[in-house]
């Protein structure tokens, strides 16, 4: 029946009243953080910046085999078996061995139960392949094994990058996946992205090395240029700490030299390094290379037993400070490359607001002039549900900071075009009604309950599209989709508990006219 008890009642003006409120303060300022919420506009409405990144595996799969190659090496020394000729070669690893060994190699590779995968699990038959052609092998990385890698690799760099526009303030970062190799970074309303450009583009490979003249260093060396690009040092390859031992870096100002300087301090296992090595490295140089280039080399004047320290080389305040985030944040598993960067004025994206508020109006008084001429009061009805029923849209969007899109502001229109079409489904049903029942209230009720099956079951079918494209879809195309699917719950709440509770009201107390609709 058309009847609400108080209760109903009740609870349907609470919760209108409740996300009403929380709409409301998209406009007005409240002290209290639960209302103190708003909807975040997204790059096409606010302008900013938008970057696509594309990460750079090879090193990473190089250093990978680089690991695998010595694991080789050590495992089947260990086994008294002779490695010959091992190298890497495009992206594979390759030897030889004498003849009597031949099988045993095979065997270890191909068996997945071999003793060797505990040692390195990568050389399971799903991620590496072996080709054997007489006595020589190959190894390299099957496509599964590739992609695992590359999927791993991108999701430590998602992880880092958002890690850093964090650091940076960014408001509402959009940082997504696209394909297994590349990094999508929306910033609203950033309209100058050189600083977090520069911050994505180092990889922020921190290790500290000893610098040396000697070149049969046992662990091997290598000449690396200082950030200037002219000077350069021989430094050993044996790495005494690297950035993931650091716990925490800021920028400070020294008060002897007045410099700009990064402080950092390190975890438990990098300060006792730390301290074994200048404790036993005093008056030798221990270079700071950050991205194989050398930041400083300052020589070991006593040893550093607190595990903490201080890096300088001619910082300004800003240089220190993202180079104290980029230590903060950690180091890329691998380069990133901007392929593609665009920058959206916040003059289009107001254009595209005003657009989008102009079809809203345009169409919203339509449909308001439509169902007032057609259904008289009831169409008054339907009018204030659905200005309600936009609050309430908005209040859910508010209560999660959702981001508003252009797709999304498509998506609030059909919105309002839905819950018409309800409307309209439930009077001309009501209209159907009235010619066999002459009980006014009978009527209106069966109206109400024979159109529902048909009412839900479209809206049904489009909440199936909208999960769909949220799904499948991707950046505008899943805001439109968000947007829409809420709608069509508000929808429905609003049809059926608000217009209907109005529709009761009025006919309860009219129910003894003839023509109601």
């Amino acid at each position: 029946m058309l009847y609400f008890s108080k209760l109903r009642i009740l609870f349907i003006t609470l919760f209108s009243l409740l996300f009403v409120l929380i709409a409301s303060s998209n406009l007005f300022k409240f002290d209290d953080s639960f209302f103190d919420k708003k909807i975040n506009l997204g790059l096409d409405l606010q302008g900013g910046s938008y970057l696509l990144l594309e990460i750079d595996n090879d090193p990473v799969i190089e250093q990978k085999l680089q690991n695998l190659t010595t694991i080789v090496r050590n495992y089947f020394k260990d086994k008294d078996i002779k490695i010959n000729n091992i190298k890497i070669e495009n992206q594979n690893i390759f030897f030889n061995v004498a003849e009597q060994n031949k099988q045993s190699i095979i065997d270890t590779f191909t068996d997945e139960n071999s003793d060797i995968n505990p040692y390195y699990p990568r050389f399971k038959s799903h991620q590496l392949e072996i080709e054997d052609t007489g006595l020589n092998f190959k190894l390299s990385f099957t496509k599964q094994g590739l992609i695992s890698l590359k999927t791993s690799s991108q999701d430590q760099a998602i992880e880092i990058v958002r890690r850093r526009i964090d650091e940076v303030g960014t408001n509402e970062p959009n940082i997504l996946k696209r394909g297994n190799n590349r990094i999508l970074v929306e910033l609203p309303g950033l309209d100058d992205p050189m600083r977090v450009k520069s911050l994505l583009g180092k990889t922020a490979n921190l290790t500290f090395r000893f610098v040396t003249n000697n070149d049969n260093d046992s662990f091997g060396v290598e000449k690396l240029k200082y950030e200037d690009g002219i000077e350069e040092a021989t430094v050993s390859k044996r790495i005494i700490i690297s950035g993931d031992n650091l716990l925490d870096a800021q920028p400070k100002m020294d008060t002897q030299t007045n410099q700009t300087i990064v402080s950092f301090s390190l975890d438990r296992v990098g300060a006792k390094r730390f301290g074994k090595a200048t404790s036993t490295g005093i008056g030798k140089q221990l270079a700071i290379v950050l991205d194989n280039k050398i930041i400083s080399a300052p020589v070991i004047q006593d040893t550093i037993a607190s595990g903490s320290g201080q890096i300088s080389g001619g910082f300004t305040f800003q240089s220190a400070t993202d180079l104290a985030l980029l230590l903060r944040s950690g180091a890329l598993p691998a380069p990133l490359n901007i392929i593609e960067e665009r920058t959206v004025g916040p003059d289009l994206g107001q254009d595209s607001i005003n657009a989008g508020m102009i079809a809203l109006a345009i169409g919203f008084i339509l449909v308001i002039i439509f169902m007032f001429i057609k259904y008289r009061i009831f169409g008054l009805i339907t009018n204030i549900t659905l200005i309600i029923n936009l609050f309430i849209l908005l209040g859910v969007l508010t209560l999660f900071e959702a981001t508003l899109t252009l797709p999304g502001i498509a998506g609030i229109i059909l919105t309002v075009g839905m819950a018409v079409d309800a409307n309209v489904l439930i009077f001309e049903r009501i209209k159907e009604e009235l010619k066999d029942e002459n009980n006014n209230i009978i009527a209106f009720d069966s109206g109400y309950t024979k159109s529902r099956t048909a009412i839900i079951d479209a809206n049904i079918t489009t909440l199936l599209a909208a999960t769909i494209l949220f799904f499948m879809g991707s950046g505008p195309v899943k805001g439109f989709s968000v947007t829409l699917g809420i709608g069509i719950f508000t929808t429905l709440f609003s049809v059926y508990f608000i217009a209907r509770l109005f529709t009761s009201i009025y006919v309860s107390r009219n129910k003894d006219k003839e023509k109601l609709i």
